[in-house]
């Protein structure tokens, strides 16, 4: 299995898309996860990251500026009790909704597809993050079209029961810029996580993601013991 450094993973493409990292610290006390956007367009590189609560939302940075907004707005994390659910579109709504009507994250899952944002069809990338007995498990969903063809689904969801301490995975949509874009292909990547506070990694991350590209980043630490949160939101556009 090949490992990468986060820095040698996100240099590796100019234009990763959306982006979910999930893992468990070096010490194996915190589940980390962080969740950015990049963007091409206006309207996409047209946003921000704004705190509400334990979840956080996207939101237009200059109103006057938002085209379209059903792709565009929508709450990338939210938190289902001992649960938390980061995705790269509205299926968070329908991950919190459903599961909290006892369905499973696969479940909820298959009343969605990807985006229909012709001739991309974007894949929605969803994770979440149980916590219970001081431990974690975590899942990683991609739903995509098959080859670019809108009438056929194809969905991949990859679990993980008591994840090895000072490593993550990482899921992207894009495999790289084009027209259409190209999806992500395999199986989440995995990547070393530093033995690093949550401000150490915020800058990693921050400062390895393509400088033109980027747009936001959420990271969060959750106590597995205690399930207190450390959240940092950076936004290019303040």
């Amino acid at each position: 299995m090949k490992v990468n450094s986060i820095a040698q993973e996100l240099n590796s493409l100019a234009y990763h898309g959306r982006g979910i990292i999930i893992g468990k610290s070096v010490d194996g006390s915190k589940a980390i996860t962080a969740y950015f956007i990049m963007g091409r367009s206006v309207n996409s590189r047209n946003r921000v990251f704004v705190a509400e609560g334990d979840a956080m939302r996207t939101k237009a940075f200059d109103e006057s500026k938002m085209v379209d907004p059903h792709l565009i707005i929508y709450y990338p994390v939210r938190v289902l009790g001992n649960k938390t659910i980061v995705t790269n579109g509205d299926q968070t709504d329908t991950i919190y909704n459903l599961m909290d009507k006892q369905m499973t994250f696969e479940q909820a899952l298959r009343t969605r597809e990807f985006e229909d944002d012709k001739p991309n069809f974007t894949p929605r990338i969803s994770g979440i993050i149980h916590r219970e007995g001081g431990e974690m498990n975590f899942a990683m969903s991609i739903l995509k079209s098959a080859e670019g063809d809108d009438s056929s689904c194809e969905r991949f969801t990859y679990a993980y029961t008591n994840p090895k301490a000072g490593r993550a995975k990482f899921i992207h949509t894009y495999n790289g810029d084009g027209n259409p874009l190209p999806s992500f292909e395999g199986e989440p990547k995995t990547l070393e996580l530093p033995d690093a506070d949550i401000d150490a990694l915020t800058d990693l991350i921050w400062n390895n993601l393509n400088e033109d590209n980027k747009v936001s980043l959420f990271v969060r630490y959750i106590d597995l013991a205690t399930g207190e949160t450390e959240t940092r939101i950076v936004n290019k556009n303040i």
